[in-house]
């Protein structure tokens, strides 16, 4: 079982034709159910331990994996039973059904286990299921542990949309890759721990699950300006850009600065007026605008100002709803963007797409790597690369966790990362710190965690 950082993650398409590509090279599709099987099979018998296990089966080549991994866990010496939501379909699952020799019950009459397998439907679902999904329910909450085979079913696989609603899974074994729904909400949290298992697939992507970065120390050489400059400008809601800057620094930043008509601490943040001259600076790695910038005609003249510098940018906030993607794509400078969904929607206009398409398609349009947040944050370039964070806190559902993001992924992107490395970065760093954090933070706390995060990367 392999942790899922950094892996690829491919649509149901792309996982149908990366299987193809082998199969064209001779390895048959039973040959293919075999190899999942098995791998299910000892994944499952080595967190199952003495307990009985159940394995509920569906008509497609899902259900054949779990057929296969029935026969494999019964010669492995498991108390193993299946159950079946009605009989084979494809040659392959009703070969793998041949080759269980104990009975099959029916679902609808299934007892529980202590340990429920799903395999009933995987990737390619476009329904919802009917009475299934209430069995799966009853079995899965009466089971001390539940597993389901590449997606639980009811989850459609691209878009991370519950056509039904699952139980809450323990754990769900990917095949071969990760897929969107494994990180799409509201999907996402269905899945549980989600490992990948390795079913001797090549795949390869522009998509993948987002991965810690590698942040090098400072060395002796270095000093404040090598370690990078952040200028954070201030807006009628100082206190957002405060955060920022707080954040920055704790995310590694040598020096920043605050522009605005602000006072406090710590002293180690630099407060200057907000001028055409303190903007010029051309040690300036990274200027932050948009954290409780207002939207009023002086905010609209911070703005320009911090456009005109011509410093690499990390727009936020209020900025996004006084920009359109044309003019940014217009200031040939790197640009990262950081809306939440309805800064998404006012400056992209809103669609029924899934995530991963949205954020492409945005950073295309506005030629900036695209922040797109969420519990399921999307990071996308207009080179079609795209990385997705898991595993959010559900505690930064708070106010400020937003301007603390900007503020980590401006300290990168002055360090000197490319847009896209710095974004995911800061991603990775701001996620990281909310874990750190426990519940019930407030923004100041995330800030402060950044520093342990940034150690740890």
């Amino acid at each position: 079982m392999i942790p899922i950082e950094g892996q690829p993650v491919l649509t149901a398409a792309e996982m149908r034709a990366a299987e193809e590509a082998v199969i064209a090279t001779g390895v048959s599709v039973d040959t293919l159910m075999d190899r999942a099987g098995t791998r299910i099979a000892h994944a499952v018998r080595r967190l199952a331990g003495a307990n009985a296990i159940l394995i509920l089966c569906g008509p497609g080549n899902n259900g054949g994996d779990g057929y296969v991994a029935a026969r494999v866990l019964a010669d492995l010496g498991a108390t193993v039973r299946v159950a079946a939501l009605s009989e084979p379909r494809t040659d392959a699952a009703k070969a793998a059904r041949a080759g269980w020799c104990g009975p099959v019950e029916t679902l609808a009459d299934a007892r529980p286990a202590p340990v429920l397998v799903d395999a009933l439907f995987g990737t390619g679902l476009t329904r919802p299921l009917d009475v299934a999904a209430a069995q799966l329910r009853v079995l899965a909450d009466a089971a001390g542990l539940s597993i389901a085979i590449d997606l639980p079913s009811g989850l459609a696989t691209d878009t991370g949309t519950a056509l039904s609603t699952p139980p809450v899974f323990d754990l769900t074994l990917a095949l071969g890759a990760v897929k969107p729904a494994h990180l799409l909400q509201p999907a996402a949290r269905y899945c549980g721990t989600i490992r990948l298992l390795d079913i001797g697939v090549p795949v390869t992507s522009q998509a993948a699950v987002l991965a810690p970065p590698v942040l090098a120390a400072p060395g002796p050489d270095c000093h404040k300006y090598t370690r990078g400059m952040v200028a954070v400008v201030a807006g009628g809601m100082p206190g957002a850009a405060e955060l920022a800057a707080h954040a920055a620094m704790r995310a590694g930043a040598g020096y920043v600065t605050l522009l605005g008509d602000t006072t406090g601490a710590p002293h180690a943040l630099v407060r200057a007026p907000l001028t055409d001259a303190a903007l010029a600076n051309d040690r300036i790695g990274a200027v932050v605008i948009g954290p409780g910038l207002g939207r009023d005609d002086r905010a609209r003249a911070r703005l320009d100002a911090a456009l005109a510098a011509g410093h690499p940018l990390v727009i936020d906030g209020d900025a996004l709803r006084l920009l359109d993607p044309e003019r940014i794509a217009a200031l040939g400078l790197p640009v990262i963007l950081t809306p939440h969904a309805g800064e998404f929607d006012a400056l992209f206009g809103g669609s029924d797409a899934d995530k991963i398409t949205r954020a492409r398609d945005a950073a295309v349009r506005a030629d900036a790597v695209v922040v797109f947040k969420g519990a399921d944050t999307v990071v996308a370039a207009p080179d079609g690369r795209v990385r997705i964070a898991h595993g959010a806190s559900d505690w930064l559902s708070t106010a400020g966790t937003g301007d603390v993001l900007a503020g980590a992924i401006a300290a990168m992107m002055a360090a000197r990362l490319d847009p896209f490395a710095a974004a995911c970065a800061g991603v990775w760093l701001h996620g990281n710190a909310a874990r750190r954090s426990g519940p019930a933070f407030i923004a100041d706390d995330l800030a402060d965690a950044l520093r342990s995060a940034r150690a740890s990367a």
